[in-house]
């Protein structure tokens, strides 16, 4: 067996046909309208306008959600899913174009599931077929992982709420419609919390970008303030005070998907390194008949293994809704931990190649932080689990 990308993905158990027929049509359809132009998007910071209407053509921007909205249900899982994050990742981002272009899987749960009939319709058919977009503000300058002490106010004044602060590292800020804010509507703590979804065209908003970063070159993401915003009363989402809840349900999801994008990333990386280590010739013989190559490359299958089983366990679990928190909490720190380990094996066996731009293991290296640190650092992960578990 060759150590490729597909071939280096464990036998999955719970994976029918239809989730194959998905994987091979996403592929054709990345392989065609994402991979020639990756590295150009990259460089310009930018993913085209037409993309999010390509995508909804082939129905990625629906799976998942319900059909009354454009959306596609029937038949769909958190396979079908993960599936997308993996390919994704295959055609050479880990996560920077995703973050874009598919930031409504985390901008749009909250509005599907706690806004009023009249929000949902105004905002769901819209994203899903390409034509609007929205994203999701939790970070703050001041903090991003301590949600329950946000400083973003929204006082109560008759049929609106004033919004006042900030919220920063937003993914898909700068070109988005409409943003699921999480506000402070109360008192100290996460029974003060509330969410809302705010317009980006009320008078009082301002966004600014963050484009000098270390990875995700191509995602948009920036900074979004409110000054004195009034926002309708009806754009609240969930009830008051409860939006502590609504943002702790979407972080499940999301950081399962980070998870299976850095494993992705980490097996892409190893079928880079398995290649190179193939042809490249030192001291008159192939990289790969080094043992210490043949070992690191081992090594990072193994890591992958144990990897690819617990997403494989945590998925099934989230979709039969066992999945435990802090397992998942886990996870996502295994997965970045692999990612890591991979990026870098892959990097010393490449050697100067990897150094270049143009390639994924030199993306992927640089791709490391944001996947470690984004939707819980490896730090809270593990005091979350921790926590869970009752220690």
């Amino acid at each position: 067996m060759s150590l490729s990308f597909d071939s280096a993905r464990m036998f999955n158990p719970y994976l029918r046909p239809e989730h194959e027929e998905w994987r091979t049509q996403l592929r054709k359809w990345l392989e065609k309208e994402v991979v020639p132009f990756l590295d150009d998007w990259e460089e310009a910071g930018k993913i085209p306008d037409d993309l999010w209407r390509k995508a909804a053509e082939i129905g990625v921007m629906q799976m998942g959600y319900p059909e009354v909205y454009g959306g596609i249900s029937e038949g769909i899982d958190q396979w079908h899913i993960n599936i997308c994050n993996e390919e994704f990742t295959r055609a050479g981002s880990a996560g920077g174009l995703i973050s874009n272009l598919l930031i409504h899987g985390i901008g749009l749960p909250p509005v599907i599931n706690y806004g009023s009939d009249a929000i949902k319709e105004m905002v769901a058919p819209k994203v899903l077929a390409g034509e609007k977009r929205i994203s999701l503000g939790i970070t703050e300058p001041s903090g991003g992982s301590d949600v329950a002490n946000l400083t973003t106010t929204a006082v109560r004044d008759g049929d609106h709420y004033i919004v006042n602060g900030s919220k920063t590292f937003i993914s898909g800020v700068m070109n988005a419609d409409w943003v699921s804010t999480a506000v402070r509507t109360g008192g100290e703590g996460g029974r003060g919390v509330s969410m809302l979804l705010i317009p980006t065209d009320l008078p009082g908003v301002a966004r600014t970008p963050l484009d000098r970063k270390q990875g995700w070159w191509c995602a948009d993401t920036g900074t979004i303030y409110f000054d004195n915003v009034r926002v309708p009363v009806e754009n609240l989402l969930g009830e008051e005070g409860k939006g502590f809840w609504v943002i702790m349900t979407n972080f499940n999801p999301e950081r399962l998907s980070l998870a299976v994008t850095m494993e992705a990333a980490a097996r892409a990386c190893l079928e880079d390194a398995v290649v190179w280590a193939q042809q490249r010739k030192t001291f008159g013989k192939r990289l790969a008949d080094h043992q210490v190559i043949r070992h690191k490359i081992a090594t990072m299958k193994q890591k992958l293994n144990a990897t690819q089983a617990y997403l494989q366990y945590l998925t099934q679990a989230y979709i039969d809704g066992r999945c435990d928190p802090g397992d998942l909490a886990m996870a996502k720190v295994q997965a970045s931990e692999t990612m890591e380990y991979c990026a870098r094996e892959a990097s010393q066996i490449l050697g100067g190649a990897s150094y270049l731009r143009g390639n994924r293991v030199e993306r992927f290296y640089r791709e490391v932080r944001v996947n470690a640190i984004g939707g819980g650092s490896e730090e809270i992960m593990r005091d979350l689990a921790a926590r869970q578990y009752q220690l």
